[in-house]
This record gives C-alpha cells, sequence and structure tokens, in this order.
C-alpha cells in the first residue's frame, strides 16, 4: 500500500510540474515586450545543442519534419531549382515549408526556423512567378523607384509561396564582364549599385523613422527578409574568374566595393552573406578583420552574418580538406549561420568538438544566436512561423507582369539607330507588309531569362508560364495586316528572296550561372552570329541582343542598322516590343562600358586606357509615337 501511495503522489508531482511548466511565464513568448529582453530569456533558456542548432542551414532535399526537431536545425533553403516538385503550385510550396516549420515548432522551446531562397529576379526558382530582368538590366534604367517597387512585388510572390527570406539582392560592383555573376550586378560603378539598394525597403519594408541604424527590420507579413551579398569584393576578381582572388588595395577594395552595403546597413538589412572570393589572397569567409572588425563592429551591423553554399569547405583546396580548422576560422571570423546544405551532422560534431574544447567561445555562439533571434523575433516569425494560403493569389499577378513590362522597357539601350545619323530604323512601322523575325532568342523564354530561372543556370525553352516571348509580342504589336514571318536561322538566299520591309534578329548568350558562366572571349554562339550576317547582309535590320552583360559586337556593327542590348529581360518580353514599335521610347543609358575587344579587359570608366566601343552611361533616345 505505501508503494503505491509513493507512486501516486510520484505521478502527482509529475502532473503538477507540467502544469506548471505550461502555465510558467516566458518572457520571449511575449510579443509585448522589447525584442532584446525576449532575446536574453531565450538565449538563457537554451543549452549548447539548441544554440549550435540555431547555426544550422540545410537544403530541402535533406530536411524533414522529424529532422528539424531531432537536430534542432534553424533554417533551411532552396538551393537553385530545389523545389517540392515539378511545377510545384504555390500551395505545394506552403504545406512543404509548414511542414518543417511544425517540426521546429514542437522542440523544447519552439523556435521557429527561417526558409530561404535565391528570389534574385523575382520569386525564380518557382514556376508561375513574375521574372523581372536581371540586375544588368536594371542598373541601365537608372531608376531606383522602380527597383524597390520590384523588391516589393518579389516579397509578395516570396510570402505566397510561405516563404520570408530571400537571398536578395546581390550587390557586387562588376568590374569585368568576364565574371559568369555579371548579370547580377547593377553597375561598374558603385554610386548605381547603391542608389540600386532600394530593393532592400522594397522587400523589407521602409525601416521607422528614428530607427537604430544597423538593426534589422522586416515590416510584416507581406515583406520578407533580405540579403546584401556576396560580402566583399566578389565583383573584382582577377579576370573576371568566379570565385576567385580580388588583387586590390585596401582604399580601392573600399571605395568601390564597400560603398552598397553602407546604404544597406543604414536600411536595415536583415542578412549579409560572404563571398566565395578572397582578398589579396585572404579567403573573404575566414577574414575576421572585414567580418568582425569592420561589418560588425564598425558598421554596426546587427543582423546575422550568412554562408555562402558549402562557403565554409571552399575555405581549403582541395575542398573540405581540413573541415575541423574550416568550421572553426569561420566562425571566428564571425559567421553566424552556416549553410551547410547537406552533412549537417558532421557539421554540428564539429562545431559542437570546438565549443566543448574552447576553440570558439560560448561568447562568439551567443553572438551568432543572438543575431539570428533578433531577426526572427524582427520579422515576427514567432507570432506568425506558419504559413496559410491566403496570399498564394499573388504568384505571377498581373499588376507584378505589368510592372516587369515596364522594368524591361526602361531597361533596353540604343546602342545604334541607323546607318546614317539622319536616317533612323527605329521606331519600326507597325504597318509593314511583311517582317522577318529570326534568331535563337526570339522565340525562347529560357534563353530571355538567363541563369537563376526555375533551374540554377537556366535552360533553354519554355520553362516558366505566364509570360510572353520576343516574337509572340511582335505579332501582338503589328498591324493584323502585316505578315510576320519567323525562321530560326534564315540563309541570305531565303532572305532577299521574300521581299520582306524589314528584320527583327534576336540573338544572344545562351543561359548560364556562376562559374558555368566564366568567359574569356565574351562572343555569342556562332549560329547567332551567322544569323546576323545572313540577314543583316541582306536587309535592313535590328538586331536585339539577349547577353548577362557586353558581348564582342564591333566586327559585325557595320552591317548592323539598329543594335538593342536587351540585357536578360524576363518573362515579360512584350516591354522590347513597347519599344522596338514606338509605343515607349528608348531611354536606358548604359550601366556598363561597352568594349571593343576582350584584350582591353578589365576597363572601367575613369581607367587610363578607356577606349570603349560605347562608353558608360551611352543610350541613344527616341520619342514614343502615337500611331505608326
Amino acid at each position: 500500500m505505501a508503494n503505491c501511495n509513493a507512486l501516486f503522489t510520484g505521478i502527482l508531482l509529475v502532473c503538477l510540474s507540467a502544469a506548471m511548466a505550461k502555465t510558467e511565464y516566458m518572457k520571449y513568448k511575449d510579443p509585448k515586450l522589447a525584442v532584446n529582453v525576449r532575446i536574453k530569456d531565450l538565449i538563457n533558456r537554451m543549452s549548447l545543442e539548441e544554440k549550435i542548432g540555431q547555426m544550422v542551414q540545410i537544403d530541402r532535399t535533406v530536411a524533414s519534419n522529424k529532422v528539424m526537431k531531432k537536430y534542432l536545425i534553424g533554417s533551411v533553403l532552396s538551393g537553385g531549382g530545389s523545389v517540392p516538385a515539378e511545377k510545384a503550385s504555390a500551395e505545394e510550396w506552403v504545406d512543404m515549408v509548414n511542414d518543417y516549420q511544425k517540426g521546429s515548432l514542437s522542440t523544447r522551446l519552439g523556435i521557429p526556423m527561417i526558409y530561404g531562397i535565391d528570389a534574385v529576379h523575382g520569386h525564380n526558382n518557382v514556376y508561375g512567378a513574375t521574372v523581372f530582368p536581371h540586375n544588368v538590366g536594371l542598373g541601365s534604367t537608372r531608376d531606383p523607384a522602380l527597383v524597390k517597387k520590384i523588391g516589393a512585388a518579389t516579397a509578395l510572390e516570396v510570402r505566397a509561396t510561405g516563404i520570408p527570406y530571400v537571398f536578395a539582392p546581390c550587390i557586387a560592383v562588376c568590374r569585368d564582364p568576364r565574371w559568369g555573376r555579371c548579370f547580377e550586378s547593377y553597375s561598374e560603378d558603385h554610386k548605381i549599385v547603391q542608389a540600386m539598394t532600394e530593393i532592400i525597403p522594397g522587400l523589407q519594408g521602409d525601416i521607422p523613422p528614428n530607427s537604430r541604424k544597423g538593426v534589422p527590420f522586416v515590416g510584416g507579413k507581406q515583406k520578407v527578409a533580405a540579403c546584401a551579398k556576396h560580402y566583399l569584393g566578389d565583383g573584382g576578381t582577377n579576370k573576371g574568374i568566379n570565385e576567385n582572388n580580388t588583387i586590390i588595395s585596401a582604399n580601392r577594395l573600399f571605395s568601390i566595393h564597400m560603398p552598397a552595403y553602407y546604404n544597406s546597413v543604414i536600411k536595415g538589412v536583415a542578412t549579409v552573406m560572404i563571398s566565395y572570393s578572397s582578398w589579396n589572397g585572404i579567403k573573404m569567409h575566414s577574414n575576421r578583420q572585414l567580418i568582425t572588425g569592420f561589418l560588425k563592429n564598425r558598421l554596426k551591423f546587427r543582423g546575422f552574418v550568412i554562408s555562402d553554399w558549402q562557403g565554409i569547405d571552399r575555405m581549403t583546396t582541395p575542398e573540405h580538406a581540413n573541415y575541423t580548422w574550416s568550421i572553426e576560422t569561420g566562425v571566428n571570423a564571425g559567421i553566424d549561420m552556416i549553410m551547410v546544405p547537406y552533412n549537417y551532422t558532421e557539421f554540428i560534431d564539429g562545431i559542437t568538438f570546438l565549443v566543448k574544447g574552447k576553440f570558439i567561445s560560448m561568447t562568439r555562439i551567443d553572438d551568432a544566436v543572438r543575431r539570428i533571434l533578433r531577426v526572427k523575433f524582427g520579422m515576427g516569425l514567432f507570432e506568425n512561423p506558419l504559413a496559410d494560403y491566403s496570399m498564394t493569389k499573388y504568384l505571377g499577378r498581373k499588376e507584378h507582369r505589368e510592372l516587369a513590362r515596364e522594368a524591361v522597357r526602361k531597361s533596353l539601350v540604343l546602342l545604334k539607330n541607323g546607318k546614317y545619323a539622319n536616317k533612323p530604323l527605329l521606331p519600326l512601322s507597325k504597318k509593314a507588309p511583311k517582317i522577318l523575325v529570326a534568331g535563337s532568342h526570339a522565340d525562347n523564354i529560357g534563353n530571355q531569362c538567363g541563369g537563376w530561372t526555375i533551374v540554377w543556370q537556366g535552360k533553354s525553352g519554355n520553362i516558366t508560364t505566364g509570360g510572353t516571348t520576343i516574337l509572340s509580342a511582335i505579332k501582338k504589336t503589328v498591324s493584323p495586316e502585316t505578315e510576320v514571318v519567323y525562321q530560326e536561322k534564315p540563309d541570305a538566299k531565303f532572305v532577299k528572296k521574300n521581299k520582306f520591309s524589314y528584320a527583327i534578329v534576336v540573338v544572344g548568350e545562351p543561359p548560364y550561372a556562376e562559374t558555368f558562366g566564366d568567359s574569356l572571349n565574351l562572343t555569342i554562339p556562332e549560329a547567332g552570329i551567322n544569323t546576323i550576317k545572313n540577314v543583316c547582309g541582306a536587309i535592313k535590320c535590328v538586331v536585339v541582343l539577349i547577353s548577362g552583360r557586353p558581348v564582342v559586337i564591333q566586327p559585325y556593327l557595320s552591317q548592323i542598322d539598329a543594335l538593342v542590348a536587351a540585357w536578360l529581360p524576363g518573362t515579360e518580353g512584350q516591354g522590347v516590343a513597347d519599344v522596338l514599335f514606338g509605343d515607349y521610347g528608348f531611354t536606358g543609358k548604359l550601366s556598363r562600358t561597352w568594349f571593343k575587344n576582350v584584350d582591353q579587359l578589365p576597363m572601367n570608366v575613369g581607367d587610363s586606357h578607356y577606349d570603349p566601343l560605347f562608353p558608360f552611361g551611352f543610350g541613344l533616345t527616341t520619342k514614343p509615337i502615337k500611331a505608326n
């Protein structure tokens, strides 16, 4: 009987303890309290295992509800093309993200995870999303207000899929077009890049008046946390080789590559991503002087610093050769969240060993966790961790497509208009009896979107939905009586015998991203060159170049009547036709120097050897016409 009483008493005590635990007031769960109070309370409750979990970001392919709960993972991401299913709907995305989130919420402390994705020109991984022009085109608009609107539209489309965090904007200052990421850069001029950081308040919301500078700000459920990347000097690598060494003085580094980070921090950017590249031989992922010393201490950045994809691994050659050293060096340099993205147990074991062995201090761990929690609390993740279907209506919204179309119009740069100044070819007549449209990029939405579209490298073909190819835009724009003939690769004989009024040739680079886009010759494919020669050698032609950067064009320029740099316009090809046919005028200005030949590179405005084909800031203008 005594044993039964003891057992009953024990059960009662356990139940009472559980009830008390449930009713215990936890400051970190109280949204009325200041963020710093909530952070302090939560950190004081966290074990080392829970703190380390917050510092880990894994790819969705290795994530699950159970993994989130067991390993206390703080963040999940979609790498380029990492999707829940091919052509997944917004609802399928929401369901996937929420499933991971429910795993996080079921842990002892219920700390929500944060899901991140590359939304670098709209919500570009997602089928059905609006794909805006890449940054190289947006830089040519010289329109920060437009870019801010694009940020706001992108935030809505990302939130439509249940995601609260984007790895954008790229604020690299590309100093060499041979770099495969040059299309992700707004300009070779840091002043333009600085102006375009207006995309950050577009994504995150405008910081409140008199707010403390450097503190991350995300203004509610229709906004997303942004990420300024890649810190620092990624656009200045030797010969434009991706992830290479930026050989430059401190004065030049700080005057060219740093300024846009000042603006980003002042505008409340939530996170900063570290570059794969090196500065004078020192890997940025290991550069404590620039990460902790300058970004955190000097600029007073209070958000969190995140590594790039397997950025810790790439600190050694070969990759992953001394992983324990890489973890120790990277975390001590000031990186707060590690994009692992697959081998998370190895990372967790490694950092745990380093902390217990006092190679990484608890002070450093607490700083990292405090920064991560500051972003999560500040964006309201603790109050609203789960998404619903109420915002799915924003994916690919008509108003966003109209905004993208406007961005295409404003990004186009007219480089040549007629073989003689007094005989311009543009605007084109809508009432011409018969016109030829030619080229590999005229009827190919994948080509006009470029890399980072649906899949990491991008892909030729009809890979998105709801967009307009340039060919279909031309057909919609011209008179119903005009015959539009499309042939991708016409020969000169075909062109001459068909009595076309004029031709529109749309050619350019195939899609690429990152290292796959590095090019020492910057030529477009031979088929594109042959199309220019065959068509422009026979009749009046306008060449529309689809490219992520200036490319070799001088040898063919004399044959071309009119030349348009259309960059990578995205899904809304109608914007190209709007300007070609005079519904709107050309207004874009080069945000990059257009070289004569690659032997001149690197060559940027202000250089002593500056001798461009088309200088920085160049762009002919036309006036819109009411009817033609």
